[in-house]
């Protein structure tokens, strides 16, 4: 199992480095190449996500993508530090704008949803993950 860890700061502009280094690395995995577009989108808005979180969060801890190329899957991990409620308990750093993020959030995770077939979200008061998985072909023997 092959991993690539990417960790930026959480600043727009980083969220296309993220999306071409994906893709790039989703090709080499054996993703096919009509569905590196939505890895390519999906990543984005995984990544736009994190980055909105830890901005409107005040975090200045990075935002980390984990690229993993597993036997018959490729699999994306986009992890933020932005805590959530968790049931009975309070959260840090929420304010005044929380239905508005909270709409934004689930819209993010709606287009997310529409263009992975695989996906997980996993949140709780430390911050949120959302993996993604692709299947991937075995290479093609040249000769």
């Amino acid at each position: 199992m092959a991993t690539v860890e990417l960790r930026f700061s959480a600043v727009p502009g980083h969220v296309r480095t993220a999306r071409l280094v994906a893709a790039s690395v989703a090709r080499k995995a054996g993703v096919d190449e009509a569905v590196l577009d939505e890895v390519r989108l999906a990543v984005g808005e995984a990544c736009t996500r994190a980055v909105g979180l830890h901005q409107n969060g005040g975090i200045s801890a990075p935002v980390r993508v984990l690229l993993i190329e597993e036997e018959k899957q490729f699999s994306i991990e986009v992890g933020d530090e932005a805590p959530r409620a968790v049931p009975g308990g309070t959260t840090h750093g929420a304010h005044e704008d929380a239905d508005v993020e909270a709409e934004e959030d689930e819209m993010g995770l709606a287009v997310i949803s529409g263009l992975v077939d695989d996906v997980e979200v996993t949140a709780d008061e430390h911050g949120g993950q959302i993996r993604m998985s692709w299947p991937t072909a075995p290479p093609v023997a040249v000769g």
